[in-house]
């Protein structure tokens, strides 16, 4: 997946969950932050980021907050609509004949449905951008949300789908994923739980550049 009507900026301080002060071009600019996650460890006075221009005329900040980037690891994208994103484009390499997203299953909306001959997915993305000495950790914050469709796909699996969790590493270099328990003990848990019961759980690395994200390697968890 590509951005347009990208530019750099520097991080200057984050007002809220969803909005953020930066520097371009010598003068302080209000922006959207596209990630309600802490992200603490990420946005720090002078980091250099990568806005994308919105193209909606009325809205109130004219650019999204995307890409910071990080020492040693390069740039980190922090769209949260972005794993979906990336991860369709990458299904629709994978030989599957249907691929539905936002599926009704349940209680939720579980983020893809897929079919191959005879067999049905079911397949829940999660977006990680948490690195703690090499390894990546979700979720930044508590997610009951998160909770809640890990139990979904469990009772799917009991159904006959084969169901995924993947996890998007919005980073490069990255390709082992673990439950961030001090942050989220419950989703642990249920991750857990998932995994014995037949629940698939991939790692999903990402080559991620100013104005790109793609998905490179995929390894099972």
């Amino acid at each position: 997946m590509k951005y347009d009507m990208t530019q750099h900026a520097i991080f200057l301080s984050r007002l809220n969950r969803f909005v953020a002060e930066v520097e371009r071009d010598g003068s302080i600019e209000t922006v959207h932050v596209k990630n309600t996650g802490r992200c603490k460890e990420l946005l720090l006075p002078g980091a250099e980021v990568i806005l994308q221009q919105s193209d909606h005329k009325n809205r109130k900040t004219k650019y999204d907050l995307i890409n910071v980037y990080k020492k040693n690891f390069g740039w980190v994208n922090i769209d949260s609509q972005a794993p979906n994103r990336v991860v369709k484009e990458w299904l629709s390499t994978q030989n599957y004949s249907c691929i539905i997203p936002e599926y009704k299953y349940g209680n939720s909306r579980i983020d893809f449905y897929m079919e191959k001959n005879t067999r049905k997915y079911l397949m829940e993305v999660k977006g990680c951008t948490l690195e703690i000495d090499g390894i990546g950790y979700f979720p930044d914050a508590p997610t009951e949300r998160g909770v809640k469709h890990l139990r979904e796909l469990i009772q799917a699996t009991q159904e006959g789908y084969h169901c995924i969790v993947g996890f998007v590493i919005a980073m490069d270099g990255i390709t082992e994923v673990r439950a961030n328990v001090s942050t989220h003990p419950e989703f642990g848990e249920a991750l857990k739980d998932a995994q014995s019961a037949g629940v698939e759980i991939l790692g999903l690395g990402c080559k991620v550049t100013e104005n790109t994200l793609e998905i490179n390697t995929v390894t099972k968890l």
